[in-house]
């Protein structure tokens, strides 16, 4: 019976963290349909009237095309970066009993720590004059991201036999080839994990392209966002409006995909 009380009293706390979630989403939803004076009282409930129109004076703006082009460009090249060198970086760290690369290693781990100092980072990058370019903004968050990304994989390549690296060699087959044909296809799951957490990660992301990128033709859609409020901050509907658009492809890809992200986790945690 004390069980049974615990699982109850752990699904209403369950519940009661959903609705914090979800109702900052739903009041988006509702006031993206609403008039001037409605949205502005930024309520829950239905309009009285819908306006349809927000969404059609959203899509008449140029800008947002530009934002998402961007955001495009910019999630998808940081994914193959993340994912490329952080599976060859767990490949070497793993299979190498070598005091460096545990160095290496914990190095990586200081990184889930230590938190991005922006400052130091715009010097850098005005010192190797790329700043302001899609080049600066993609390997800033490659390198943010790639810490989590070896974490996981360095784990998940644990479960991974030896004695296949092995064989492997023995055959004749080279180091490339081995990583290539045979160790990357075994860390899919992973990999698809580490994908879809380093894109809702990059698209959601305002700081970065704020203080990174000062050229306003190559905002990410986030920041369109900001720059969207100050032009229609007399029609909430409109920019929320402009909101929903901006969450539902990264929602509707997170709520399709978010399988994937439980088993590759479990499985870095797990086998590591």
């Amino acid at each position: 019976m004390r069980k049974k009380w615990t699982l109850w009293i752990l699904e209403i706390v369950a519940v009661c963290l959903a609705c914090l979630i979800l109702i900052p989403f739903l009041m988006i939803l509702v006031n993206s349909f609403k008039g001037i004076r409605e949205s502005a009282l930024f309520g829950l409930s239905l309009p009285s009237e819908w306006h349809f129109t927000n969404y059609k004076e959203v899509f008449q703006q140029a800008n947002i095309w530009r934002g998402f082009k961007n955001s495009i460009l910019i999630s998808v090249l940081v994914v193959v970066c993340v994912n490329l060198f952080a599976s060859m970086a767990a490949f070497i760290i793993q299979r190498r009993d070598d005091r460096f690369l545990q160095g290496a290693y914990y190095m990586f781990i200081m990184g889930l720590i230590v938190p991005v100092s922006i400052v130091p980072t715009i010097k850098l990058l005005g010192d190797l004059h790329i700043k302001g370019t899609y080049f600066s903004l993609i390997m800033y968050y490659t390198a943010v991201l790639l810490p989590f990304a070896v974490f996981l994989l360095v784990g998940f390549m644990k479960s991974i036999p030896r004695e296949l690296d092995e064989a492997a060699l023995l055959e004749g087959c080279s180091y490339f080839r081995l990583y290539w044909q045979m160790i990357l296809p075994l860390l899919l799951t992973v990999l698809v994990t580490v994908s879809i957490v380093v894109m809702v990660s990059v698209w959601n992301d305002f700081f970065g392209p704020f203080y990174l990128m000062t050229d306003s033709t190559k905002w990410t859609i986030v920041l369109q966002i900001f720059n969207f409020v100050t032009m229609y901050s007399t029609n909430w509907g409109v920019v929320f409006a402009f909101m929903v658009l901006v969450i539902a492809p990264i929602l509707i890809i997170y709520l399709l995909l978010q399988r994937y992200i439980i088993d590759g986790l479990t499985a870095g945690s797990m086998k590591g």
